[in-house]
């Protein structure tokens, strides 16, 4: 097959930004990226907003999904968001998950969050909206 009648592969980092060391969630979404056929790199725990856009460029990520249960999601998001504009990456989706309250979900989409997932998605409703709203041939 040729390049071009191959359908890209979307690519997603998972990461695990701040000092939340609970990594359950973003391991059984990263592991359900993978099992729909996504190409997934996970980058662990105790991850600077630094190194997961530095992860995100050097992997060609056509997405980077941030777990966030410490309460620190309006700091963390914000700093990832702009870091890949700072770095011309900001064709680069960033969605996330973990504990974040109702009322800031319209703030972290003015930032630039395409999408936070909330306690209780699952991993069909996850996959599904990525499939739609991230295109690897961007």
């Amino acid at each position: 097959m040729t390049e071009s009648t191959t359908a890209s592969v979307i690519r997603v980092v998972v990461a695990k930004p701040g000092l939340d060391g609970h990594d359950r969630g973003a391991k059984f979404v990263a592991r359900a990226l993978r099992d729909a056929g996504m190409e997934v790199v996970y980058t662990g725990l105790h991850q600077t907003p630094e190194q997961i856009v530095e992860a995100a460029i050097q992997e060609d990520a056509d997405a980077v999904g941030l777990s966030v249960l410490s309460g620190a999601h309006m700091t963390l998001f914000a700093k990832v968001v702009a870091l890949l504009k700072e770095r011309d990456a900001s064709d680069i989706v960033v969605f996330g998950g973990g504990i974040v309250p109702a009322e800031d979900l319209p703030e972290l989409e003015r930032m630039g969050v395409a999408k936070v997932f909330t306690p209780g998605a699952t991993s069909t409703e996850i996959v599904e909206w990525i499939r739609v709203h991230v295109d690897p041939d961007r």
